[in-house]
């Protein structure tokens, strides 16, 4: 980029002192591959946008709970069972566009970054600016199965159709006949689902059923399902998994974002840990950087006893750094549930005195936390709390590339004599990082190590400051 060298002294002053101050905020250098949810093959996602502590706003608490639907089969088997605090009505239930999580997870996922070392034997006064890189139906039900609700204590509290979905409301006294109802009426759901249905009856929760209306699912146009999105007030802020455990035979990855007009969100009943971040790896990962992270949450994952959930971002949505993708819209974080935009535009968090903030904020807040569980580990479904923290964070990792110029002043040779000890404890970190084979990481360092290393000579005449 030329054009850089004519910027003015003081235009140029501020773009470093942006880069390299050293706040929480101020990452800086260059985004170029995420982590999103594409690295598994089976990742559920869902937005919680909420209003409301649960304790001291129990009669305000709002949630707008946003799923995904991952089903994989024919559209006439899909079936969803989602426990929920209570009765939900048709203006409570909306159809929205998968584009949202999309936009929710690309802004949110982890990242890689790159620098590029500056001249040593440049003048100081020559701020040389990082360059960077390329980036890489409704049931037909009868009047006697009506009259057996009641045998199997199960009943209808409210039935109704939402796009392309057919949805009942559904109380119960006993797991074993709701199971029952559900398989009479169409529902395919997994053997196994009364143990996992009592708690839930038990705390007196009803049940949000909901199956595809296959002649307007045709009629729609669409090739996927689309999320499922529901209102309701309630002090409880959780969200059931036990369900979908029923037929689990591996780890399940699930990625909630939590929007909030506070700050960060965190699991109460089971431990949340940041995501391991800001480390500088080997230049080489750029072409791997999937498979490094899916090696580097799976370490993590064990090292923390598989029952943690990770957070791997939270930031203010009004902004980002270095940003893999924009922030949303208004008009966006309201199709993803946020419904006190209108109240409140600005931040709802007050600044101490004579605090200037560094970036605007705004009144919401996101949170990404990734748990990957199983019936042994996860036996309770999740509680969240939100929290009035709104300290940044993300999951980022760094590559740093060398010089590759001329190096003819005595601070470039002590710069190239540093290179092989800093690509040794890259190695060590992402050997640490992932537990690949430490031998293996330094044969695909070798190069840059070996071409960068000084010569026996360079080394004995600069005992003598003659070279």
């Amino acid at each position: 980029m030329k054009f850089l060298r004519f910027l003015t002294p003081l235009l140029l002053a501020i773009v470093v002192v942006l880069c390299f101050a050293p706040t929480a905020w101020a990452f800086c250098g260059f985004y170029v591959a995420k982590a999103d949810t594409k690295l598994y093959n089976k990742a559920s996602q869902v937005v919680i946008a909420r209003n409301g502590d649960g304790f001291a706003n129990a009669k305000g608490d709002r949630t707008v709970l946003t799923m995904a639907n991952d089903f994989q089969g024919e559209v006439k088997d899909f079936a969803m069972v989602v426990p929920v605090p209570t009765v939900i009505k048709k203006e409570q239930v909306r159809v929205t566009e998968p584009k949202i999580i999309e936009r929710l997870d690309a802004f949110s996922a982890p990242r890689l970054v790159e620098y590029f070392d500056s001249d040593p034997c440049a003048p100081l006064y020559d701020y040389a600016l990082p360059q960077a890189a390329p980036a890489p139906a409704v049931s037909n039900e009868s009047a006697g199965a009506r009259r057996g609700d009641a045998s199997l204590g199960v009943t209808v509290e409210a039935r109704f159709n939402v796009g392309e979905y057919d949805i009942v409301i559904l109380s119960a006294k006993e797991s074993g006949g709701l199971e029952t109802w559900l398989q009479r009426n169409g529902y395919k759901i997994p053997r196994g689902a009364k143990q996992l249905l009592k708690p839930y009856i038990r705390s007196s929760m009803k049940f949000f059923v909901a199956k595809v209306n296959l002649d307007k699912f045709e009629k729609s146009g669409y090739q996927f399902l689309r999320p499922l999105q529901i209102s309701y007030q309630s002090p409880r802020f959780m969200l059931p998994i036990r369900l979908g455990m029923i037929n689990a035979t591996t780890e399940q990855d699930l990625i909630v974002y939590i929007l909030s007009p506070e700050g960060q969100a965190e699991i109460t009943n089971y431990r949340t840990v940041k995501i391991p971040s800001d480390a500088n790896i080997p230049v080489f990962v750029k072409n791997e950087f999937g498979e490094f992270y899916k090696s580097m949450f799976q370490t993590a994952y064990t090292k923390e006893d598989k029952k943690v959930g990770f957070l791997e971002y939270a930031w203010d949505m009004s902004n980002c750094d270095p940003c893999s993708a924009d922030p949303l819209t208004q008009e966006e974080l309201k199709q993803a549930g946020v419904f006190w935009l209108d109240d409140n535009s600005e931040s709802s968090v007050p600044a101490p005195p004579n605090f200037r903030r560094p970036f605007p904020t705004s009144s919401v807040f996101i949170s990404r936390l990734h748990v990957r569980y199983t019936r042994d580990k996860f036996p309770e479904d999740l509680i969240f709390q939100q929290t009035g923290n709104r300290d940044s964070f993300q999951g980022r990792y760094v590559l740093q590339h060398p010089f590759q110029g001329e190096l003819k002043c005595q601070a470039g040779r002590e710069y190239k004599r540093s290179l092989p000890k800093r690509f040794e404890q890259e190695a060590q970190t992402l050997a640490k990082l992932t537990n690949w084979n430490i031998q293996d990481i330094r044969n695909k360092m070798k190069l840059n190590v070996s071409n960068l290393r000084l010569s026996w000579w360079e080394n004995f005449l600069s005992w003598f400051g003659l070279y």
